[in-house]
């Protein structure tokens, strides 16, 4: 499913899914700018099995699209969909298809033929909320490769979530290197396009620019982390997610998936009226669920604080040491290539 993302709307999907009498087996939803994607694995409620029936199936997607907004492309391009794949239809990762699902929606909100007029190097403007991506494009004549660096906060999941985003723009990747330093990572990729083409306008320029950028940042984690492990109940998921709602929370970011013989239900959330969330709604939302197991969790690998407070000379020394160890990483491996010939 993709559509435009609002407050409440994870919710809404899962309430359709219980009214339709699918139990959710796993999940996983993500909300990035404007748009929400989001993967559901569901099973028959009353037999717990795959549900065929051609006609329910459509039943399903007619209120799914409902509930996701108008199968129709909006002014910039994007449309709200839901698809039905089948038992069998899902051949790549979740994670992968929630990709591809972003990206289709143009959820980096930047296309060809908009203007871009900066491709920040080194900048540092622009980190806000413990985010800091820095993405840019140059151009390598002597191979005949464009030049993709990215600079941000390192994570797990950081190298695939950006090449799947370059494959998913029609690149091929022939070298790359990655490297580290304290909770920062910089990445260099050289692609070109799989008809052979580098990138030679400032329009492709910004295209790659933006959606490697919201690649990164779309499995950033944002608000407090809630986790319930409980029994798989049919109609649980849509009760917990109302619960939140009503409590004037809406779910960010969504993992289900079962563990053993428990579903574990993974939440991010913020507050509907302006992202911050009081912890007496928290525990609000814990009485509420009682006696279900619910953990509050805050997992972020850096504050804005920490990040705000660390010295600008030291994050630009950072970035050319790792720019530079790539490029002498590059010639090392070349020099090996030629050396074992």
């Amino acid at each position: 499913m993709i559509g435009h993302n609002r407050p409440g709307i994870f919710s809404e999907i899962s309430a359709v899914l219980a009214e339709q009498g699918c139990n959710v087996m796993e999940a996983h939803a993500w909300s990035h700018k404007d748009s929400l994607a989001c993967v559901a694995f569901v099973s028959d409620e009353s037999t717990s099995s795959p549900i065929n029936d051609p006609n329910r199936l459509a039943s399903i997607q007619d209120h799914l699209g409902t509930v996701l907004g108008p199968d129709t492309m909006d002014e910039d391009g994007r449309s709200a969909r839901a698809h039905m794949l089948g038992a069998d239809g899902l051949t790549s990762h979740p994670d992968r298809r929630l990709h591809q699902l972003m990206f289709s929606s143009k959820d980096f909100d930047g296309h060809p033929g908009k203007a871009c007029t900066a491709f920040p190097m080194l900048s540092l403007d622009g980190y806000k909320k413990g985010r800091r991506t820095v993405v840019s494009v140059d151009r390598c004549n002597e191979k005949g490769y464009s030049v993709v660096n990215v600079e941000c906060v390192d994570r797990p999941k950081l190298m695939f979530d950006t090449v799947c985003t370059l494959t998913d723009m029609q690149f091929n990747v022939f070298h790359a290197s990655v490297s580290s330093r304290g909770p920062f990572a910089c990445q260099e990729y050289y692609i070109r396009h799989r008809d052979g083409h580098i990138l030679d306008t400032a329009d492709e320029r910004c295209l790659v620019v933006k959606g490697v950028k919201a690649a990164v940042e779309r499995r950033t984690c944002e608000g407090v982390k809630l986790e319930l492990c409980t029994e798989n109940n049919a109609g649980l998921l849509s009760y917990i997610t109302r619960v939140l709602r009503e409590n004037g929370l809406t779910v960010r970011q969504a993992d289900i998936a079962m563990e053993g013989n428990k579903m574990k239900n993974t939440f991010y959330v913020q507050g509907i009226s302006d992202n911050k969330i009081d912890m007496d709604v928290v525990e609000s939302v814990r009485r509420e669920l009682d006696p279900l197991p619910f953990q509050v969790k805050d997992d972020a690998l850096l504050s804005p604080g920490q990040l705000e407070g660390e010295p600008a000379a030291e994050r630009n020394v950072f970035c050319i040491l790792g720019l530079l160890r790539s490029k002498i990483e590059s010639l090392s491996w070349f020099h090996l290539l030629r050396v074992s010939k």
